[in-house]
């Protein structure tokens, strides 16, 4: 359903139907986020009475998604039986498609990861390489994981760029930064299996949102900082998506005007400044040496920067301003509870120079938002994207019944 059509759908009055289902999505979204609960805490939470909740558990049950587990000690001094999810009971793909390569990654349906395929690594690869690199990642996964075919709900996709959603459901990925020209996701992977898609930076929030650093959260900044930049947005508890989806391309926010030429074709923006390569290019030209162009190359950067190297301080010190000023901004104008920074670049900083950023982004904002966020880093470190595009196919399976035999 597309957030169009499930808005038009949220007026219309709810019908028993509805209301069953929404309360089985809720108690199997609950199940799989707790890990271990009783009939009873359901029913706490949700609200509904104890036989209600039998009866959506028993529901869940025969779907083969939950399974009875140990049991625990009750007042009543009938042991208490703990429902879990079923592991087995349905798996996931999620993918971080990036401009180098791709990482699939296979979780079982307590959201564990069971595998995990690596593909690409080479510069400034065409879409057609990353669907290929997609396609042999996907194919190692299931010919490890034979089991895991038949009970494979769908493979979602964390993409470096806009994915619009239309009214028919069809999804088309926008990639201007690469150069890609734009393509259906469905061309991305030729298994047959269903396609889900979403912008990499609102994958790794929904990781977050769910057992990450934004959990709980009603507002939020999730920030991705790697080659590219970008940016999720939570208020109400729910990623903020725009009219077509492109809510959150702050990466391409002019900070200067006629400034530094950005790999989308625009000048000044975010991530002409704060991408990997924008970062490692000010060290290079103030004098900096160094091998390759990622995760080595940065900690360098860093490294030198600790030791009191005085050009990799002067790089850092500048990046620091322009991450705080960045951010400063987006502080004022969404008054978040957190603000989350993820992605293998944000990751680094985040490591060494937290305290620093933390205050740079205080600095820059008013003083009243700018002492209302608390900083994190992402929890999920580099799984994160991957993660976050694997919940895509598994809201599909909390969201509509499967059959029992379908997991028999």
């Amino acid at each position: 359903m597309t957030k169009r059509s499930a808005a038009a759908a949220s007026t219309a009055p709810a019908t028993v139907s509805d209301v069953r289902q929404r309360n089985r999505a809720r108690a199997l979204r609950r199940i799989i986020l707790s890990g271990s609960t009783t009939r009873a805490e359901l029913a706490r939470e949700s609200g509904l009475s104890v036989a209600s909740v039998t009866n959506l558990v028993s529901e869940l049950l025969a779907e083969g998604l939950v399974m009875e587990g140990g049991t625990i000690a009750s007042s009543g001094g009938r042991p208490t039986t703990l429902i879990e999810p079923n592991p087995s009971g349905a798996y996931l793909l999620g993918a971080d498609v990036g401009e180098r390569g791709v990482a699939v990654e296979l979780f079982d349906l307590s959201m564990k990861r069971v595998d995990r395929e690596f593909r690409g690594g080479h510069t400034g690869e065409p879409i057609s390489a990353i669907a290929r690199d997609l396609d042999e990642a996907v194919a190692a996964l299931l010919e490890r994981n034979p089991a895991a075919w038949d009970r494979m709900v769908g493979i979602g996709l964390g993409l470096p760029g806009i994915v619009e959603t239309d009214d028919s459901g069809q999804q088309v990925l926008y990639a201007q930064s690469l150069g890609w020209p734009a393509i259906p996701v469905t061309e991305l992977v030729s298994h047959d299996l269903p396609i889900f898609a979403e912008n990499g930076a609102k994958t790794q929030a929904m990781a977050e949102l769910w057992d990450g650093a934004a959990r709980g959260a009603s507002e939020a900044l999730v920030v991705l900082m790697g080659r590219g930049v970008g940016l999720a947005v939570v208020t109400n508890g729910q990623l903020a998506h725009g009219r077509y989806s492109s809510a959150g391309e702050w990466g391409h926010v002019k900070i200067e005007r006629g400034g530094r030429l950005c790999r989308c074709g625009g000048h000044g923006c975010v991530e002409a400044y704060l991408g990997a390569d924008a970062i490692l290019s000010d060290w290079r030209d103030a004098g900096g040496t160094f091998e390759g162009s990622g995760w080595n190359a940065l900690g360098e950067l860093l490294e030198a920067n600790s030791s009191g190297d005085p050009e990799a301080s002067a790089v850092v010190t500048e990046l620091i301003a322009t991450l705080g000023s960045a951010l400063g901004g987006l502080v004022n104008l969404t008054n978040p509870e957190r603000v989350v920074i993820g992605g293998w670049v944000g990751l680094r900083l985040m490591d060494t120079l937290a305290p620093r950023i933390e205050a740079a982004i205080r600095r820059e904002a008013l003083e009243r938002p700018g002492n209302q966020f608390t900083l994190f880093a992402s929890k999920f470190g580099g799984d994160t994207v991957a993660l976050g595009a694997a919940m895509l196919p598994l809201n599909e399976i909390v969201n509509e019944p499967r059959r029992a035999s379908a997991v028999s």
